[in-house]
């Protein structure tokens, strides 16, 4: 499947006094890479919720971190989808120095689509070629 890239610049309240980025905000931008990967493929979430009230509920979420980001510093996050089926998709993500290349964390979210009623649904037939399902 694509993989997708999105940067962001690390800011100083991502951080701790020593500079380096709190643990929990990798999910944040696990979030961003996900939110532009779908909308690279011409999928926006606030449409799916809007107008087709299907939501993306995360049923888990990894992080491994191998080296430390630090304030100002340019994190490139590389997204794409393991796997997908009418009920759930599975992103995995390389977040890394976009200046240097270095493997900062590597991580996946599985989402379980659901309807607004948030009991587990099927995605409707119009986003399946976005997710690679056929």
């Amino acid at each position: 499947m694509v993989s997708i890239e999105t940067r962001l610049r690390v800011r100083f309240a991502e951080t701790d006094q020593m500079g380096i980025v709190y643990y929990a905000n990798y999910f944040i931008w696990m979030e961003l890479g996900r939110v532009e990967w779908c909308r690279a493929r011409g999928v926006r979430y606030r449409d799916m919720e809007a107008d087709d009230g299907i939501l993306l509920t995360v049923a888990e979420a990894a992080c491994r971190y191998l080296s430390p980001a630090r304030y100002d510093e340019e994190v490139a996050i590389q997204t794409e989808v393991r796997r997908a089926s009418p009920r759930l998709v599975e992103f995995t993500y390389v977040l890394s120095s976009a200046e240097t290349g270095l493997k900062l964390a590597t991580g996946s979210t599985t989402h379980v689509f659901c309807g607004r009623d948030l009991r587990p649904t099927r995605l409707p037939e119009k986003y399946r070629g976005a997710f690679g399902i056929s």
